[in-house]
């Protein structure tokens, strides 16, 4: 009799905590949906000109009486390490840029071994008509730099000797393509607008199998950390940017001390943006639909490593930060189905509705992603697989960490970075995973 009400006792422990759990996740999901800023919508997009009406008329539409009657000087800097694959397509595209100001491209050479700098004049060479190319070389960073910082570094110096100086800096990634329009829309919005740093996030390549399935939810879970609209408000602590295209006025970059001040940062762009909104500086985050990524993760392994190479920088390298990262993965994303499978396996009927409404929230949240990469709705129900495996990804890095290895980009390995003193920098902690800037 004992064994039976023993056995009985465990059951109704189970279907209890199943329950709490379930509950618990359905919680997690109300608050995300009504309180993170409403991070799933993707209709963060450049902001409109003074006299568009919001979602009307798209930037080749606009009629160029909208546009400045004088257009600033722009500087085009681009880090570039080992790019030759890439830069037939991205490098092209800037020097196609139709923009009316002074604008010249800065592409810094970070010790390439691939012919790079080569490769750049070479196309330099056969495009008639476009943006002026310099090409020049940093060499090896001194300590306490990562490598892009140290060529953003030599590339605003070297922009700043021109005449006329410079009163926007465009910093952009060597894999990143830009429409020929881009650099025109990006200075027309800041003007317009009033901002000091303008950020489009890149459109990732998704072609293959574990892109598809990857790569959306990575600009999801990003946009969770950071909500776009609520990084928009001048009033508001949060603050991002994507590495991939950030336009930024030149006295932003002087008064927040950049990119000095966050010279150690391995994830630059949410500490250049957080650098320049503590300085008081407006900043405006976005989705971009003329501004894509060139570079190919066809494989797992190859998105593997882009995520764990910096997951556990985004932790602070911190375990009490891992933990309580795994679990808020666990409970939010894998304890949904979970909770339904084994609501329906042990007749739990609480522990499978509150499961299957926190999924049905989840899945809710992220089709709007899948929409904007133009992926196939049936993707949404499998998030909770993709969860687990950047919650694998993000303790490969931690333990990749104690090993020695640390964040790793072509050939460099950065260890924890060291305390930066206050009376020389202004100390911005490392940031968070950029999907446009996986360097």
């Amino acid at each position: 009799m004992s064994g039976r009400s023993g056995t009985a006792s465990g059951r109704l422990h189970r279907v209890s905590l199943l329950t709490w759990i379930a509950v618990g996740s359905l919680v997690a999901w109300g608050w995300l949906l009504l309180g993170q800023g409403g991070f799933w919508r993707t209709d963060v997009r450049l902001p409109p000109r003074p006299d568009d009406e919001p979602g009307q008329r798209p930037p080749e539409e606009r009629a160029r009486g909208d546009e400045p009657e004088t257009w600033p000087s722009v500087a085009v800097v681009v880090p570039a390490r080992d790019e030759a694959g890439v830069l037939p397509v991205s490098l092209a595209s800037l020097l196609a840029q139709d923009y009316p100001g002074p604008a010249e491209i800065l592409l810094v050479d970070d010790g390439s071994t691939d012919g790079t700098g080569r490769l750049a004049r070479e196309l330099a060479d056969r495009t008639e008509g476009g943006l002026p190319l310099t090409v020049t070389s940093p060499g090896e960073p001194e300590p306490g730099w990562t490598g892009k910082l140290w060529a953003v570094r030599h590339g605003i110096a070297l922009a700043r000797t021109r005449e006329p100086a410079p009163e926007y800096l465009l910093l952009t990634d060597a894999d990143i393509a830009h429409a020929p329009d881009s650099l025109r829309e990006l200075v027309a919005a800041a003007r317009a607008s009033g901002l000091d740093l303008v950020s489009q996030m890149a459109r990732l390549r998704v072609a293959t199998f574990w892109e598809r399935l990857i790569v959306p939810a990575f600009v999801y879970f990003f946009a969770q950390l950071y909500p776009f609209r609520r990084v928009n408000r001048p009033r508001a602590r949060t603050a991002a940017a994507a590495g991939g295209c950030v336009l930024l006025r030149d006295a932003a970059a002087l008064h927040a001390r950049v990119p000095e001040s966050i010279r150690h940062a391995v994830i630059d762009d949410v500490a250049l943006a957080r650098a320049v909104k503590r300085g008081g500086g407006r900043i405006w985050l976005g989705l971009a639909e003329r501004v894509d990524s060139v570079r190919p993760y066809p494989g797992l392994g190859e998105l593997w490593r882009m995520v764990s190479r910096s997951a556990y920088a985004q932790l602070l390298h911190s375990p009490v930060l891992l933990l309580g990262t795994v679990a808020g993965l666990a409970v939010v994303y894998l304890a949904p189905p979970a909770c339904l499978l084994g609501g329906a396996l042990y007749e739990n009927g609480a522990a499978a509705a509150a499961g299957g409404a926190a999924w049905a929230v989840m899945a809710g949240t992220y089709a709007p992603m899948l929409r904007y990469y133009r992926q196939p709705l049936w993707l949404a129900p499998l998030l909770p697989f993709t969860a687990a495996l950047y919650l694998l990804m993000t303790v490969h890095s931690a333990v990749q960490h104690y090993r020695g290895r640390g964040a790793a980009w072509k050939g460099r390995t950065y260890s924890r970075p060291r305390r930066v003193p206050e009376e020389q920098f202004d100390p911005v902690d490392s940031g968070r995973p950029d999907p446009a800037n996986p360097r």
